[in-house]
């Protein structure tokens, strides 16, 4: 029987047996010196002693073990760390699908004759997105955009060529467009659901899935994918028309659908299993109601004890404000039709020209034309399609390595655009069925100190301006049909508002605004190497600068470094020397301001000369971008001579 009030001296930091083997033995010593005093290995007592040991040095090395397993960075097991790294929002990657640019095909009939026979763009047909093609070695890509032939703007340009003529007229037209497309095969499956059951999970029967296409439940309801239950808003879009958006319709060939955010309860997120198969996960909602029609009550809200007499103290949770107790609703006495792509894997980088064969089309006319059947149905079978350039980027499942440090990288982010940068990668990654975004250059904005009373006498706050921390100014620029740089209209900014406001955060306002750009003309000439042929020389140095100043490679307020441009000149083969074009100009290379819509060029006027200073052509004080919009004509070079 213990004595009441007796402490033993116990160590607590034996990790192995000998320790605890070591620590057992001093403590019989110690406190039984008389009870028990033979410690010969061959003694029964050290038999329990060691047995406790082992007991021991089992439970340490699996305590060791469940809590380095709980840690991201030094897990080991596979289901662990699928299961914390999808618990930060990461989702292992399976298999990752091969893209692929394919050239689509399609003939039309001419109208007109002679010089003026152009394409009859009444038979021009809309493949939508969808269309399969198969390679050689029997994989199958499916198109993630439309095909719009008779649609050619500097997103989705069309190239015509003639076909066929009888008697030197063209009879036939070939029309060529590019879409994106990715590898995987698609299926659909049926999952039947009778009765409401709190965070149903169904798995998908095929592995690896590489993307879930659309869920529709039998009523026709759309169901959608969300990265966490929680978050009941979705992006949706629809087509920038006449009926749809009568404001915005005028900038429909930059922006052809229009995004928004839809609220819905009918949602579901996915989960990587350690088996490879996909899992989809409901909520709890068993209302026959919408969920978000369920408000939270605000009484309760930070607390699970009904009447608690203060909330002074309490630790509130801000979801519940946001967001309701079901995360969205479960299917119940439905069917929902899953259609989803799997696949991938190294297999599917196919070499060029080896997807030839049309599997799976749908195309459609515009159904305001009155056209001739025979000539639909030859147009329709027309329509072929191929690859130019091989298929990449399809790769195996993710290592687990690679699973924590991707997902280590993802939870930093955190989904939030908080640095300019953030913003920038934003925009940029905005589908361009959503708008044309070119070039983005973000900066704080700045607003006049407001003058006190007491300074009124004193003007030495007047006038002057100070950062604003709370707002940001976006200043962007889009591409015309040319590709030449044009403002955004309307329509794109309104899209780019309604994506920013997912990842925007509360205090900061951005304001989207059009960046000046200032259109200019290069002037140069040069001494060649004796031997060379002088017009060879300077039709390279031309072609080489239009390389330089090619407008996708630069950026708003990015000066003009003089000396980079001689020194490109300098890199071409032939060119002895730079000299100066015009003697009454110290410059080498000189940079001239172009403007007057008369001409084709902004209206923006731009003192250059004011501008250069040591060699460098600075660009405004307000946001600009400097253009070479005809470099045809708007680089010019001369050959002095040769040395």
């Amino acid at each position: 029987m213990a004595t009441k009030g007796l402490s033993r001296d116990v160590k607590y930091l034996n990790r192995d047996f000998s320790a605890y083997r070591d620590g057992l033995i001093e403590f019989a010593k110690t406190y039984f010196p008389n009870t028990y005093n033979d410690f010969n290995e061959s003694d029964p007592g050290m038999m329990f002693i060691e047995m406790a040991s082992y007991v021991g040095d089992t439970l340490s090395y699996y305590m060791d073990e469940q809590f380095k397993e709980s840690m991201l960075a030094f897990a080991e097991e596979k289901k662990t760390i699928y299961e914390i790294a999808q618990g930060y929002g990461y989702k292992p990657k399976q298999a990752s699908p091969s893209s692929v640019t394919l050239d689509v095909f399609q003939t039309v009939p001419a109208a007109g004759s002679g010089d003026n026979a152009v394409p009859d763009e009444d038979y021009c047909v809309v493949i939508p997105a969808g269309m399969q093609a198969t390679s050689d070695n029997g994989t199958v890509f499916r198109t993630l955009g439309e095909v719009i032939f008779s649609d050619s703007s500097s997103l989705s340009p069309r190239k015509d060529s003639p076909f066929e003529s009888y008697e030197n007229n063209i009879t036939k037209f070939l029309l060529k467009k590019q879409v994106t497309a990715v590898s995987g095969t698609t299926t659909t499956e049926y999952i039947n659901f009778a009765a409401a059951e709190k965070y149903r999970r169904v798995a998908l029967t095929n592995s690896p899935v590489l993307e879930i296409i659309s869920v529709t439940d039998s009523d026709g309801n759309i169901w959608y994918e969300v990265p966490f239950l929680a978050q009941d808003t979705v992006y949706a879009d629809f087509q920038n028309t006449e009926n749809n958006s009568p404001d915005l319709v005028n900038g429909r060939n930059f922006a052809p659908f229009l995004l928004k955010l839809v609220k819905t309860s009918k949602r579901f997120k996915t989960f990587i299993r350690t088996d490879g198969r996909t899992e989809m996960r409901f909520g709890s909602g068993v209302a026959a109601g919408a969920d978000e029609e369920i408000i939270p009550n605000p009484t309760s809200v930070g607390s699970n004890l009904p009447g608690t007499p203060t909330f002074l103290d309490t630790a509130f949770d801000p979801a519940n404000f946001l967001n309701t107790e079901t995360y969205g609703q479960c299917p119940t006495n439905t069917t929902l039709t899953i259609k989803y792509s799997y696949g991938g894997g190294l297999d599917d980088n196919v070499a060029s020209n080896s997807i030839t064969n049309i599997t799976s089309l749908q195309s459609e006319f515009d159904s305001s034309y009155v056209l001739d059947d025979d000539i639909k149905t030859i147009t329709q079978r027309s329509v072929a399609a191929t690859n130019p350039y091989p298929a990449t980027g399809g790769s195996g499942a993710e290592t687990l390595e690679n699973v924590k440090v991707n997902a280590a990288a993802y939870f930093q982010a955190q989904s939030r655009a908080v640095t300019k940068d953030d913003y920038i990668t934003r925009v940029y990654s905005l589908p361009p069925k959503y708008g044309n975004i070119a070039k983005v250059y973000i900066i704080q904005d700045e607003q006049v100190a407001a003058v006190g009373e007491n300074e009124a006498d004193d003007n030495s706050s007047a006038g002057k301006t100070t950062a604003n921390p709370f707002a940001l100014n976006m200043f962007m620029l889009g591409f015309d049909g040319s590709k030449k740089l044009s403002r955004l209209n309307q329509a794109v900014k309104e899209n780019i508002k309604v994506y920013l406001s997912q990842y925007r955060m509360m205090t900061d306002a951005v304001q989207l605004k059009d960046a000046w750009i200032c259109n200019v003309s290069v002037d140069f000439a040069i001494l060649t190497k004796r031997g060379y042929n002088k017009n060879e020389v300077l039709l390279k140095c031309v072609d080489k600068l239009k390389l330089y100043f090619n407008t996708e490679k630069w950026q708003i307020n990015q000066p003009i470094v003089l000396a980079d441009v001689a020194s490109e000149l300098l890199s071409v083969e032939g060119v002895a020397t730079v000299v100066k074009p015009r003697e009454d100009r110290d410059e080498l290379i000189i940079v001239n301001n172009k403007w007057g819509s008369a001409q084709g060029y902004s209206n923006n006027i731009y003192d250059v000369g004011s501008a250069t200073f040591n060699g460098v052509v600075y660009p405004a004080v307000d946001p600009s971008i400097f253009e070479v919009k005809y470099p045809d004509t708007d680089i010019r070079g001369r050959v002095l001579g040769d040395i």
